[in-house]
Parts: C-alpha cells; sequence; structure tokens
C-alpha cells in the first residue's frame, strides 16, 4: 500500500469516525441528548432511580391512551422508547408494537429487559424519519412521549408520525410547556430542589407550547381531539392526570385526519 493509499484510508477511516461522532446535519438527532441517556441507560428499569418519574406516570400514561384507543390487537408504533417501559405498558395490553430510538444502550437495556419479561417487541435504532420512508401508513397508533423536546426539529418528527400512522389513526404526544411555572417545576423544582431528575436533563429553550404543538399538528396533516396536564404534586409524591392543568407537562391525543 502506498503512502497516497494509506493517506486516503486514514481519512475515510476518521470521516467514518466523526460520521458516528457527529450525526448528519440532515438527521434530526442531538448527539449530545443521546449521550445523556446513554450514561443512565443500565438504570432504566430502576423504580427508585433516575427514571423514577417516568415509572411513576408510566400507568397514567399507558392507561390514558388505551382509554382513548384501544390497543390490544392493534399496530402500534413508541417513538422514543428509549428502555422500553411505555412499549412494555403497550404490549401487555394486547398490542403489537414496535419501538425505535436512536440510543443503542437504550435499546439494548430494552432487549434485555424483554427477555426477562417475555414482552415481544420489536425493537429497532432509526429516526422517525428514517423509519418512515419504508412504513407508511403501516401503524394502527403512534406515540411519542417525552421526546419532541429532545430533538432538533420536533416538527420534522410530527410530520414523520403523520407519514407512519394510517387514516383515521390515533397518535399521542406528551412534552413539557413554556413558561416561568414549567422552568420552576420541571427544572428547579425536579431537577434541583426534589431531585427527581438529573441535573441537565431538560433545557427550558425546547419546551413546546401547547398552542405551537397544536399548530404544527395542523401543519402535519392532524388533528388535536384532546389534551390533558400530568401534576404532581410534593408532599403526597404522587402524580395524576388533570384535565384542566397543562401549565407543566401535558399529553395530546390526536387523529390523522
Amino acid at each position: 500500500m502506498n503512502s497516497e493509499t494509506l493517506q486516503h484510508s486514514n481519512e475515510t477511516l476518521q470521516h467514518a469516525h466523526e460520521t458516528l461522532e457527529h450525526p448528519r446535519d440532515t438527521e434530526n438527532v442531538d448527539a449530545a441528548e443521546i449521550a445523556k441517556f446513554e450514561r443512565m441507560a443500565s438504570r432504566w428499569w430502576d423504580p427508585s432511580g433516575e427514571f423514577k418519574p417516568l415509572h411513576d406516570i408510566n400507568p397514567l400514561r399507558a392507561n390514558y391512551i388505551d382509554q382513548r384507543a384501544q390497543v390490544a390487537e392493534k399496530q402500534v408504533l413508541d417513538i422514543g422508547c428509549g428502555g422500553g417501559l411505555l412499549t412494555e405498558a403497550l404490549w401487555q395490553r394486547g398490542a403489537s408494537v414496535t419501538g425505535i430510538d436512536m440510543g443503542e444502550a437504550p435499546l439494548e437495556v430494552a432487549r434485555l429487559h424483554a427477555l426477562e419479561s417475555g414482552a415481544v417487541v420489536d425493537y429497532q435504532r432509526i429516526t422517525a424519519e428514517d423509519f418512515a420512508q419504508s412504513h407508511k401508513a403501516a401503524f394502527d397508533l403512534v406515540t411519542c412521549l417525552e421526546m419532541l423536546e429532545h430533538v432538533p426539529n420536533p416538527q420534522s418528527t410530527l410530520k414523520a408520525c403523520a407519514t407512519l400512522v394510517k387514516p383515521g389513526g390515533d397518535l399521542f404526544f406528551s412534552t413539557i410547556n413554556r413558561n416561568p411555572k414549567a422552568y420552576a417545576f420541571a427544572i428547579l423544582g425536579a431537577e434541583y430542589v426534589l431531585r427527581l431528575l438529573p441535573k441537565g436533563t431538560h433545557e427550558y429553550r425546547k419546551f413546546i407550547r401547547p398552542a405551537e404543538l397544536t399548530q404544527w399538528l395542523r401543519d402535519a396533516g392532524l388533528q388535536a381531539v384532546d389534551m390533558v396536564g400530568l401534576t404532581y404534586n410534593p408532599i403526597t409524591k404522587q402524580y395524576k392526570i388533570n384535565p384542566t392543568d397543562v401549565d407543566v407537562n401535558y399529553i395530546i391525543h390526536a387523529k390523522k385526519v
């Protein structure tokens, strides 16, 4: 191998390494966000660890989805599935579930837990946008919870969701409102005072107001049909679905027009 060929090979390897470290600009992926959850992945199913809030709200989320869309025997896609908490909960309710995420460590945790629990879930490492290219109108129901505030372009994710769901299908999105109360509760309170979440879990500028999200849904050909809040009581240390308080955490049920 001559020196010119060797130099070209080294440049090719360096480019491949940089591509892995820094996803293409066209991908709707934030490498720092992926790394954040990769570091905590091994503790995903620990109900008293960093993901305790997710464990606490998971039954509420799954019940809300099931009550409004009856998931049994439906083809369901869970986008941003992480370690599989919601994914398995929907499978337990009789759905045929696929979970996608861009974090390899959380996906490995999800696969290992499925082996232990007996859950039959198809986990794949892929973006919603790329998955939508080969799965147009393939799902009865699409969920995308606690994920929109972690991607650079949430509108792109919403458009992919609209492509993935069948006409008349159901979609569920949850995120965090952007206002002073949400900053006080979701960041100062949850991350610094109560320490429910690790510091740096959320960035205030990425929070999404309900009016913004509903407009993006309309732009994607989706219609919001219901919205509820998820509120936390620091005294009882319990969460509940609140139909009138969407000031902090909220869930939107949408339909494909």
